[in-house]
């Protein structure tokens, strides 16, 4: 944060999600501590770099500043400027019901890979548990002593 104290066009802060904070990290989506997050103040995005000094650093050299919004059109390309002004020219209320339905759709999909990482788990765990009991019965099938007589054949036969 000190090295970018004195910047007009990036900001590096520290919220305390657990404390005071606790409303704007629900806000903008911080669902695991810690989290790093970057870009337009109301758009934030994860942050999925390394995260030692000379990573950030480099990160935030590259990455901070002044980006694509409606109050930065210049830096935008064509195709998000039209977006842009596609977006400004619906109603509030038709922007605030697109956003949710945006929403929606990315809490779905963080829902049904949550539901499959659970249900993987599930099976990880009923299958680990049936090839250990395999695993228990063949070694109680007498697996350790047809090794014993293996190596006990093979000993035999080389001291004739």
């Amino acid at each position: 944060m000190a090295d970018f104290k004195d910047s007009t066009t990036a900001l590096v802060g520290d919220v305390d999600c657990t404390a005071s904070g606790q409303s704007l990290c629900s806000d903008i989506g911080v669902q695991g501590y810690p989290s790093i997050k970057y870009g337009d103040p109301n758009n934030l995005e994860d942050y999925e770099g390394g995260r030692d000094f000379d990573s950030l650093k480099a990160f935030a050299d590259e990455n901070l500043g002044p980006s694509c919004s409606p109050a930065n059109l210049d830096l935008c390309s064509d195709d998000k400027k039209a977006l842009v002004q596609k977006f400004s020219a619906m109603s509030a209320s038709d922007l605030e019901t697109a956003v949710k339905e945006k929403t929606d759709a990315m809490e779905a999909a963080e829902t049904e890979l949550k539901e499959l990482l659970e249900s993987l788990q599930s099976q990880y765990k009923a299958a680990t548990a049936k090839k250990d009991e395999t695993l228990a019965e063949i070694k109680e099938s007498g697996l350790g002593l047809m090794k014993a007589v293996i190596a006990h054949n093979k000993a035999a036969k080389s001291e004739l």
